[in-house]
């Protein structure tokens, strides 16, 4: 005899149907209360994400904002989101509030494939469903939790980037031989067009292999190809609807061995960057000093052995691993692809900034970060090139903690998500009709309905082009950087890193790289349009990063 007749069938599909409606009830609470942002009307479950442009989300952000101002909310599937535009409503919610809005949303995606179920510490006494979920998962550094895992990663790898000598060498001596190699190979085109992405991807990635792994790839080694074509589809990935979608509606990935199937470049690229980890663990000598960053993580390992409050464990080494090449490899090389760009377009920005190398630097001698004291316009060129190119529109998604205001918005700490959706009794259906039609709270001995904050979405492209605050926004021009008397100047809207507690922690390491990448290949080549062949657009591609249009250049040796 079957589990359900034909007859309970009807019922129990109208039971179902009742409690997801109730549900998506229970998620628009939050639309209700006084003074919450406004934003376009949600449909049931979906949300606003039919409303949404994914090929472009700028498009979409640009247009509700005219609409509904600097402070507007969203339904994405049944995650309340509030997104922030403008340098107020930015600095106000990730500076004034920064104790309440620094936590991450769960992502979704990655809890299915490879990030896995370690735990910040194991949770003393009795546990509540929201506090396991909480805990239940560590994600590195990027995309932690806010809380002791998250700090204690952080120092860690704030500190090896400051302060690690990779044996003999200092991080700036590792990046400044990667320009030498970066240059060898740029010269090797002996002149001929040529698309420079891939070299600049190389040399980056290189940087981050030797802090890492204490050494870098040969150009072509075929393992770089491999590295960079996973990254690529990663990237893919990232900026599809189906993330969007599976993040909006995350039971969707509790079909067995779909989220691997759906997201193949990103487990692929786990499964090297464990190869790589792997070949560490064998070589390394506990006796010696620490090679490099693998080495440093794994001495915390061991000193944390027995402890189930650390966060150093063999899967966060991983995690940390997989931060460095995703947020700054990335980003670092894209970046230089539109210095690049911006110089073949901008002729008489290069020459300015050649002669400034030849009077600082000279054609012989290695280009050094102390050389930015006494270089104001070819600093200024490197930060118009970050707010011109505006490669992370919209920053890494932060999650409220506790109730906040902004610009005069109220928006709430506690959203509701279904936690287990395989398990619905008559009790759940009537805790959700308590807390959808009653105004009840929610109550964590409800163990299907879970506590999560308000997303936050920070338009970070609203702040870097603000009309308001650049002269020239939507122009490149590096006088954004510069007073009359041609001294560089900081501005508070520069804003490419984000803001607050969880700004990019490879911020001191971007620097570098972007400084002596970009004057070591001035120093010795100019660029130039290929003849014949049109003038490049300075246009940017949205995919998960904003990055110019194919393009290929003449780097002529000086």
């Amino acid at each position: 005899m079957g589990l359900l007749s034909g007859d309970m069938l009807g019922p129990l599909a109208v039971a179902v149907l009742i409690f997801l409606l109730l549900l998506d009830l229970m998620h628009r609470r939050s639309r209700w209360a006084p003074r919450y942002p406004p934003g376009p009307t949600p449909l049931p479950v979906l949300g606003n994400l039919l409303q949404m442009d994914f090929e472009d989300p700028r498009l979409s952000f640009n247009q509700l904002r005219r609409r509904f101002g600097n402070v507007f909310s969203l339904q994405q599937g049944w995650t309340p989101v509030v997104v922030l535009n403008g340098l107020a409503a930015v600095r106000e919610a990730l500076v004034d509030c920064n104790q309440d809005t620094s936590d991450r949303p769960p992502p979704a995606v990655y809890q299915h494939v490879g990030y896995g179920p370690r735990a910040e510490g194991k949770w003393r006494g009795q546990a509540t469903s929201l506090q396991a979920e909480a805990g239940s998962r560590t994600f590195g550094v990027i995309l932690a939790r806010y809380g002791k895992a998250w700090r204690e990663q952080r120092r860690f790898s704030l500190s090896t980037l400051r302060n690690f000598g990779l044996g003999k060498k200092s991080l700036e001596q590792w990046v400044t031989e990667e320009a030498s190699c970066l240059c060898a190979a740029f010269a090797d085109q002996a002149g001929r067009p040529f698309s420079p992405k891939d070299l600049l991807n190389k040399a980056v990635s290189n940087v981050i292999a030797s802090l890492t792994f204490g050494f870098r790839f040969e150009y072509n080694d075929p393992r770089i190809f491999k590295l960079l074509d996973m990254m690529e589809d990663m990237l893919k990935e990232e900026s599809g609807l189906v993330r969007q979608v599976v993040e909006a509606v995350p039971v969707i990935l509790r079909i067995p061995g779909l989220a691997a199937k759906v997201f193949p470049g990103l487990k692929a690229f786990m499964a090297l960057i464990d190869e790589l980890i792997t070949e560490q663990k064998m070589t390394r000598d506990p006796t010696q000093p620490p090679r490099h960053l693998t080495d440093a993580f794994l001495d915390e390992v061991k000193e944390a052995k027995g402890n189930p409050e650390s966060s150093f464990n063999d899967e966060n080494l991983r995690l940390v691993v997989v931060d460095l090449f995703t947020a700054r490899m990335v980003t670092t090389s894209t970046t230089l692809a539109w210095a690049l760009l911006l110089m073949i377009l901008h002729p008489d920005v290069q020459r300015r900034v050649q002669q400034e190398i030849d009077e600082v630097i000279g054609k012989v001698r290695r280009p050094e970060m102390g050389d930015q004291a006494f270089m104001p316009f070819t600093v200024a060129v490197v930060h118009e090139v970050q707010r011109f190119a505006d490669i992370i529109p919209l920053g890494l998604p932060h999650m409220t903690s506790c109730d906040i205001e902004v610009q005069g918005f109220h928006i709430p700490k506690v959203g509701l998500r279904l936690s287990q959706p395989r398990l619905l009794t008559t009790y759940h259906l009537v805790a959700a009709v308590n807390v959808a039609m009653c105004g009840q709270d929610w109550n964590p001995s409800h163990p299907i309905l879970m506590a999560k904050g308000t997303t936050l979405i920070t338009n970070l492209s609203s702040v870097l082009k603000d009309e308001t605050v650049w002269k020239k926004p939507f122009r490149f021009h590096p006088e954004h950087f510069l007073d009359a008397q041609g001294r560089f100047v900081k501005q508070e809207a520069f804003k490419p890193f984000s803001a607050g507690r969880r700004a990019c922690l490879g911020e001191p390491l971007a620097r570098m790289e972007l400084f002596l990448f970009f004057t070591s290949l001035l120093q010795h080549f100019s660029f130039s349009v290929p003849a014949g062949q049109p003038r490049p657009s300075d246009h940017g591609v949205f995919t998960a990063l904003v990055t110019p249009a194919p393009y290929e250049c003449c780097a002529v040796p000086l």
